[in-house]
Order: C-alpha cells, then structure tokens, then sequence
C-alpha cells in the first residue's frame, strides 16, 4: 500500500503502471488477433478467443492491483450471486467516468464473460486499441444517418443486417456486451442543458440497446442492470482515483429479464419506440432512486449521513 504518498507521487506511479498494464495486454491480443486472421479456422478462432478472453481478464484484474497499491479502496458490491461465467448477457449502466471501464471489468471478470462494447467503426483506426478490439471480437458500428436513409432508403436495415453478422461469432462462446445507454459521461452541466428529469442521471438513449436486441436478443440469458457510484469522489473521478482520493466504490447488479425487441416495429412504428423508451425510463427513475439512497447512507467525516445531491460532492 503506497497510499501513505503525496497524491501527486501517487497519480505519476498509476499513471505509468495503467500504461504498461494496456500495452503488455493490448500487444498480447493483438498478437493473437494476427494468430485468427492468419489461421481462419474455426477451432483455432475459438481457443485463440478464449485465450485472448484470458488476456483481458489479466489486464483487468492488474488494474484492480494497482488500485490496491495506490490507495486503501472499499468495494461494495452487491447482485452477483446468480450469475455465472457460462452465460449470455447484455449490461447497462450508468456512466461517471473513464474509470468505469476498469470498474466494471474487475468487479464482473470473474462471474460474467468479459465485457464487449459496441464501438464506433472510427475507432478500428486507433492504433493499438483498434487492432485490440478488433481481435477480442468487438463488433464496430457504422450506423446510417436518418439523412442518408431519406436519399437512399435501400439503406434501411443494413445496419442490423451488418450488426447481426459481427455478432454471429458470439454464439461460439459465452458473451456480455455492456451498452452505456446515456451516450456520455454524467456531468452536471449536460444534465442542466439536456433538462434531465433526473438528479443523478442523463437521460437514458433507446436507440443503442434496442439496436443490440434486436440483432442478438434470443441470445441473452439476462439483462443486467449495473449501478456505480463513487460516494467519496468529486467530479474529476478518474484522476481523483489515480491520485488515491477515492476510498470507496459501490457496485449494485440487478438481473432482469430481456425485452423482446421486434426490429422492423421498432424501426417502423413511433408507438412502438416510445413504449420502449417508456420502460427504459422506468428503469431509470428507480436507478436514480436507488443512487440517491445509497449516496444518503454514505456518513460524511462527522459520522452523519452525506447530502445526497450530486452538488454537494461536486463542491467537496
């Protein structure tokens, strides 16, 4: 434990091991990724993603270690009782920072698949990730502009078409995508512009998830609803944990059943998407809630409980 350190000591020696830590297991999947494209077998593709599976689980559990090193964290987690590791599921969550990446792998890695995303196909262009995500299977996404739809409505329905395709390689192994359904990072700020019904929250995008379900919905076994909260933390999360100022994370799991998603309705029928993004906001409220209760049972340095709004923290 280095926690001990000047935070600015402690920010320079994270900084270096994440940085070795990704290139050490981004070398080594893309490594394998060449090892797929070179022997387009189907039993080599799939021992060789299971190892490269393995891979990202290392570079997930190192980033728990070095977490560990630099400061004196307390993860309370909470919903991973039924899941099991031989399983399809599909992951929401709210989303505060860079650093929930990190998070969500390390507390998920040894109870679901490691965790995919669906990218951006700009994305393929980065040198080293995109050859990463690549070779770990990530499906990258071109998704078509409702302008381009107008000029060319032969357009429609490529996309999923494309989306269904990548993720065929899924049924050959157990796979969790994560979808960050508010599009960005939470700050106060964009909730103010986009007048967020929400204190705690954006608000939810349909679009992403419902894109998701419908290419591969059959698949999952369960959606899984993920909160993370950093009670402790101002707003800069990602260089507050890398200077060792976070002290405690919290994680809650809900498993849900899966929406079933009718692609041509939902892309068709406004009726149809508005009672889709009616649920999803369901969902949303009551994970506001529950970040609201949780921030609340949080006692501050004088042992009475934190103020719950997200202003108060901000201003710490």
């Amino acid at each position: 434990m280095l926690n001990f350190l000047p935070s600015p000591l402690l920010f320079f020696i994270s900084s270096v091991l994440l940085v070795l830590n990704t290139l050490l297991w981004s070398l080594l999947v893309c490594l394998g990724g060449l090892v797929k494209l070179l022997l387009p077998i189907k039993a080599i593709r799939i021992n060789m993603t299971r190892v490269m599976n393995r891979f990202m689980w290392a570079w997930a559990t190192w980033n728990g270690g070095i977490l560990h090193l630099i400061a004196k964290v307390e993860w309370d987690v909470q919903g991973l009782e039924s899941l099991h590791r031989n399983g399809w599921y599909l992951v929401i969550s709210n989303h505060l920072s860079g650093f929930d990446i990190a998070a969500h792998t390390y507390v998920l890695r040894n109870h679901i698949p490691m965790l995919k995303f669906f990218l951006k196909k700009e994305l393929l262009y980065i040198p080293l990730m995109g050859l990463g995500c690549w070779a770990l299977d990530m499906p990258f996404m071109n998704r078509t502009s409702p302008e381009k739809l107008k000029k060319n409505p032969k357009l429609k329905g490529k996309d999923l078409a494309t989306t269904r395709r990548s993720c065929e390689k899924f049924k050959d192994l157990p796979t969790s995508i994560i979808n960050y359904v508010e599009g960005s990072r939470f700050t106060e700020e964009k909730r103010h512009r986009q007048k967020s019904p929400y204190k705690h929250l954006l608000k939810p995008k349909a679009g992403g998830i419902a894109f998701t379900l419908s290419a591969m919905g059959e698949q999952f076994d369960a959606l899984l609803n993920v909160t993370v909260v950093y009670p402790d933390a101002p707003a800069d999360i990602l260089s507050s944990v890398m200077h060792g100022r976070v002290h405690k994370i919290i994680v809650r799991v809900e498993p849900m059943p899966v929406p079933q998603v009718d692609a041509e309705r939902y892309f068709s029928e406004p009726e149809y998407r508005v009672e889709f993004q009616r649920w999803l906001n369901g969902v949303w409220e009551q994970k506001d809630d529950q970040i609201d209760a949780l921030l609340t049972e949080q006692p501050d340095q004088s042992g009475k409980p934190k103020d719950s709004s997200y202003n108060s923290q901000l201003a710490s």
